[in-house]
């Protein structure tokens, strides 16, 4: 449709620039009647570049050529270029041409962005997230450009669905070394982070006629959503101060349960060494299975780490973790160790599933932790995380005086209950709210409901500077004064 003169650069189109979707959409226009023509070509245009057929840096064929081939008047078309210009669509420079401009985003269907976050917050303790500008970049970037430059063609087939071989064995070694893990590379699948390995198993159990799983109370609410996308109902298992109770766990007839034993989610605990024992005690007697999510297991600041518990009983225990906290959840790319018998059947349903995850971020994984990159990148991890902790704790101790910080120090979040002065709670949250800080008090994740005149809270730490913790805090804290002075609720 284009002459071969308007396809010069000469005349400012690019080969290719000017989809051929998006340029007959502005034929029905050109044929409209002539006093209609000039809004028909404009409102033709920006629903262009409004659905993403004119994508951002799409440079525009120049006005005497467009009007060429719309056989319309060139003043027509220089018209509608300075409409969409002057409304932010289009931008133009002397001698530069016209392109589509970078500030417009398409309005495409199923667009949306789903990822969890609070808009609008001054301040967000939600917990769970790590801090995103760690992630290593450049020695990324440069492992990347390594890896990418020495991987033989055939690397780029259909990998195994287990994970790349090199990517298992460095897991292994790794996993063996820093949480006691038995790690047999034969054996280990690599995941789309703990949750698929969590959605594996419930599919693995389903097909052997578990119908209920035990989980943590209080726990992570991901846990149950996972389990019941296979079909898999869960219940409720409460906690005491060593971990899950045993009588409860032993009543409730389970024959599986998903733990956090190294630092429970959320209230910080690590499970006793009695307790540990008597878990396992459990599953030989029952042929059970505890599956154990390792989310945050390598971040302990005030000792050395409790190894995982798969590494006393590997035939019993489904060892589970990833990389989201140690390097981002934007990977995706998790681990999944399960005893013996349960390993065709996993491995099966990881094919059939997605045919297993993305080689060259497996090969990048791989070189990464072979080199010491991986290592490098926990100690970083380690030591901000300490000190954002010790700022935080410092921060409700200087404005709420009284305030009790539970857990274990290590992860990325903390358990923090203030005296009664400060409730009732769903009062405390309000406030909080009206006053653009982001929180998550501990009931919504189970367990005994607060007190009237309690507030309990998991404030997560790791994704925030320290000086927008000790600002955040102060926050919160001036919304809980205002409020109290002026009787407002």
């Amino acid at each position: 449709m284009m002459s071969s003169g308007t396809n010069s650069p000469s005349d400012g189109v690019e080969s290719g620039g000017f989809v051929s979707a998006a340029w007959e959409l502005l034929l029905p226009a050109a044929a409209a009647p002539a006093r209609r023509r000039g809004r028909a070509l404009q409102s033709a245009l920006r629903e262009a570049v409004r659905a993403g057929r004119l994508v951002p840096g799409t440079r525009l064929p120049s006005s005497r050529a467009l009007a060429a081939d719309l056989r319309v008047s060139r003043g027509l078309v220089t018209e509608a270029y300075e409409q969409l210009t002057a409304e932010g669509y289009l931008r133009s420079g002397r001698g530069a041409g016209t392109w589509v401009s970078g500030a417009v985003r398409a309005a495409t269907p199923g667009a949306r962005d789903l990822a969890p976050r609070a808009p609008g917050a001054r301040a967000d303790f939600r917990p769970g997230t790590p801090d995103l500008s760690l992630f290593p970049r450049s020695a990324w970037a440069a492992t990347y450009r390594s890896v990418l430059g020495r991987l033989p063609h055939s690397a780029l087939g259909y990998p195994d669905p287990r994970g790349l071989p090199e990517l298992r064995e460095a897991l292994a070694a790794l996993l063996t070394r820093r949480r006691g893990v038995v790690a047999d590379p034969e054996r280990l699948v690599v995941c789309s982070g703990v949750a698929q390995a969590t959605t594996l198993l419930g599919f693995v159990l389903h097909g052997r006629g578990i119908r209920t799983v035990g989980v943590e109370d209080p726990g992570s609410p991901e846990h149950a959503a996972l389990f019941a996308a296979a079909g898999i109902a869960t219940t409720g298992l409460p906690l005491d101060n060593e971990g899950v109770a045993a009588e409860p766990l032993v009543r409730s007839g389970v024959r599986a349960v998903m733990t956090t034993p190294a630092h429970q989610f959320p209230t910080g605990i690590v499970y006793s060494a009695a307790r540990r024992s008597r878990l396992l005690d459990w599953a030989r007697a029952t042929d059970g299975l505890v599956v154990e999510d390792d989310y945050d297991g390598d971040f302990r600041y005030d000792r050395a780490p409790v190894g995982a518990l798969q590494g006393l009983d590997p035939e019993h225990v489904a060892y589970t973790g990833s990389v989201s906290k140690s390097l981002a959840p934007g990977l995706r790319l998790g681990w999944l160790l399960a005893p013996a018998k349960m390993t065709d059947e996993i491995v099966a349903r990881k094919r059939t599933m997605d045919l297993g995850n993305p080689a060259v971020d497996q090969a990048v994984l791989a070189d990464f932790i072979s080199r010491g990159g991986y290592d490098r990148q926990l100690r970083r991890c380690q030591r901000t995380y300490r000190e954002r902790r010790d700022t935080l704790a410092a921060a409700l101790a200087e404005h709420f005086p009284g305030t009790e910080v539970s857990g274990i120090a290590a992860g990325l979040h903390i358990i923090a209950r203030l005296p009664e002065r400060y409730g009732p709670e769903p009062v405390f949250m309000a406030r909080a709210a009206a006053a653009g800080v982001a929180l998550r008090p501990l009931g919504d994740f189970g367990g005994v409901p607060s007190t009237d005149r309690t507030v309990s809270l998991v404030l997560g730490y790791a994704h925030l500077a320290p000086q927008d913790i000790t600002q955040g805090v102060r926050l919160l804290a001036a919304a809980q004064r205002y409020e109290k002075r002026t009787g407002h609720r």
